[in-house]
């Protein structure tokens, strides 16, 4: 008794003389043990090298892509991006395009990737349609560049998913498309049996998808199939929605080149498009276009949704490198998007970006 009443009075001294000390270090502790933070962001392609290198940054330098919002990477446990494009060295192996009008090819220097890794990024969604731009000569010089780098990444059908553990949480990630030589999202069953075995070994299920159709006219999730160009381009909400079921815990979108709403569903978290983050030439970022959210998704250590935030970004066309965006323009976006599209889904989005789910006697 007397040890513990000794205890007892230290502490309420430390509480009493130091309290930021005190419940700071308590805050670090509980976050530890209790709480995951996962930052996401949608496509990111720091310029490229084809048709020809003016459509790189000045002496290909791409230290500026980050450097505005990487702040906000800060105290992440994974970070993750869609690579919309190939990190190659020669163009000559670049695709032949039936109709040039909607062709574009995206290749990237290979010493691109240190902007990457200097900015945070450890894991990298490949499964895209510009990840087969230089067929697979680029694919697997990305493979190459980011194994260099110590960046996970999943995806290509030569690596389906990636398994890493950090901070005493195993991670399963796996990334779908529906573009060749990529894992499929149009074939749930298949990919429900990837989400299956990871969540068998993994204590949190990350889960990306680049789907849907693209432009300012495509905001909405339509809850089916969506046909664009002639080309199916999965049904994302049945898509997000099986992976859950199979045991995912957080769901990333990416492809639509806008940004699309959000869901939490079974108590996990589901981004349906993160639009256009750092997308420096060859990508139309006007208006809607350009505005793009840095997500930071907070989970307990099974992946069970606890709250999120929304950074707003935009692009402007004469620079394209993303900063903070006063206007709040995406935060607004996603709040609109998310009431039309899901008004059933218990979540408010605050004015700063706080997304929080309202299920009584939760303790968040």
């Amino acid at each position: 008794m007397i040890i513990f009443a000794v205890l007892f009075l230290n502490i309420m001294m430390m509480v009493r003389y130091f309290p930021v000390l005190f419940f700071s270090v308590l805050s670090a502790v509980t976050s530890a043990r209790d709480t995951v933070q996962i930052v996401a962001v949608g496509d990111i392609m720091m310029g490229t090298m084809y048709p020809d290198h003016s459509y790189l940054p000045p002496n290909r330098d791409c230290s500026r892509s980050f450097d505005m919002v990487k702040t906000y990477f800060a105290d992440a446990d994974i970070l993750f991006g869609n690579l919309e494009g190939a990190l190659i060295e020669s163009t000559e192996n670049a695709k032949k395009c039936n109709n040039p009008e909607w062709c574009y090819t995206f290749g990237m220097p290979v010493a691109f990737a240190d902007c990457l890794a200097d900015a945070g990024f450890n894991i990298m969604s490949l499964a895209n349609n510009h990840m087969g731009d230089f067929g697979e000569a680029g694919r697997s010089a990305t493979v190459k560049a980011l194994d260099e780098r110590n960046i996970s990444y999943a995806g290509l059908l030569s690596c389906p998913t990636t398994v890493f553990e950090k901070n005493g949480v195993r991670y399963g990630f796996c990334a779908f498309a529906p573009n060749e030589g990529t894992v499929s999202v149009k074939d749930i069953v298949a990919a429900q049996a990837i989400v299956r075995a990871l969540s068998d070994s993994c204590d949190i299920v990350i889960a990306s998808f680049h789907a849907g159709a693209e432009g300012n006219a495509y905001q909405h999730v339509p809850r089916r199939t969506e046909i664009f160009l002639g080309e199916d381009r999965g049904d994302v909400y049945a898509f997000a929605h099986s992976m859950i079921d199979a045991g995912a815990d957080v769901l990333l979108g990416h492809g639509p080149h806008v940004t699309r709403a959000v869901e939490v569903y079974n108590d996990r978290f589901i981004a349906y498009s993160m639009g256009n983050f750092s997308t420096y030439s060859r990508i139309n970022v006007a208006g809607v276009n350009g505005w793009a959210p840095i997500l930071r998704i907070y989970t307990d250590r099974h992946g069970t949704f606890i709250r999120a935030h929304i950074t707003p970004t935009w692009q402007p066309q004469d620079d394209r490198c993303p900063r903070y965006d006063p206007e709040h323009n995406v935060i607004k976006k996603i709040r609109t998007l998310t009431q039309t599209d899901f008004p059933e889904t218990p979540i408010d989005i605050a004015d700063d970006g706080w997304i929080t789910w309202q299920i009584p006697n939760r303790p968040y």
